[in-house]
Parts: C-alpha cells; sequence; structure tokens
C-alpha cells in the first residue's frame, strides 16, 4: 500500500465503518484523502460517491473506497463514471478477484454488514493485489459502452 494515493468516502451508512478504517490506514502511515461525510446525520450517497469517482478517474489518487448501508448505492454511483471500475466486496477473496481480474480502482463496501477487522483486510487485499492482465485485459477493454 505503500506511494498509493487513496481517497474514502461514505454516506451515513458507511460513516462509521469510514472513520474507523481512516485511523487504521493513517496508523500505517497511508495517505488517504477524507471525501466525506462527516457524520451519521442521513445524506444522499451520490453527493460523495461521485467526487470520489471523479478524483479516481481524474488521476488525483490512485484508488478509492467507497462505503453506504449495503454498499449497493455508491457503487452503483461511481460506476456511472467512466474509467471507473467499482467492486462490491464483502471478503476478501471477492476483494482479490476484483483487482487481479477486473482491475478495480474502487472498492465499495457494506457498511452494515461488516466489522473493521473485515473491512481492514478487504482494504488490504484490495490495495495489495495487482492487476494480472493478459485476458482480463481483453476483457475489461470491452467494458466501455461504445456508440455505433
Amino acid at each position: 500500500m505503500e506511494n498509493k494515493k487513496i481517497a474514502i468516502t461514505s454516506d451515513h451508512g458507511g460513516y462509521v465503518l469510514k472513520e474507523k478504517l481512516l485511523k487504521m490506514l493513517k496508523d500505517e502511515n497511508i495517505e488517504v484523502r477524507d471525501m466525506g461525510c462527516n457524520s451519521e446525520e442521513s445524506v444522499d450517497y451520490p453527493d460523495f460517491g461521485h467526487p470520489l469517482a471523479n478524483a479516481v478517474a481524474d488521476g488525483g489518487v490512485d484508488f478509492g473506497i467507497s462505503i453506504c448501508g449495503t454498499g449497493n448505492g455508491i457503487n452503483m454511483t461511481v460506476n456511472k463514471h467512466p474509467g471507473i471500475r467499482a467492486a462490491l466486496c464483502w471478503n476478501e477473496e471477492i476483494s482479490r478477484l476484483a483487482r487481479a481480474h477486473n482491475d478495480a480502482n474502487i472498492c465499495s463496501l457494506p457498511g452494515w454488514f461488516l466489522n473493521e477487522s473485515e473491512a481492514y483486510l478487504i482494504i488490504r487485499t484490495f490495495l495489495n493485489t495487482g492487476f494480472e492482465g493478459g485476458r482480463h485485459l481483453r476483457r475489461i477493454n470491452k467494458i466501455p459502452v461504445k456508440m455505433y
């Protein structure tokens, strides 16, 4: 995870987990940008997902972490952006495969369904797994919608 710029965001459903992950990442001297939200007060996940996706797509950060209650809403939001390949990860193996086979650049987490140690293992695996390329690259190149 060294030398990787990471951004993290959540809605109210992911706020508590986001704060715990932020502390864990910072304790390891990992550069992480907190893109909100800033409390458990109800907010709309697209208001936080879109800026995160922009930061990853523009190259301002290498990877993103997005969290909402189920992980689904914020994952759907960030995946609307060209160049974003976000994966909803609920265990370590899904996280590893999201990077190795799909070159995912945002890890979306279901904040209501993971404890902090499970979530941190998922994030560590995501950030430390490389993309295998090869046949997977061919498939990834087919993801963007082409207008004919």
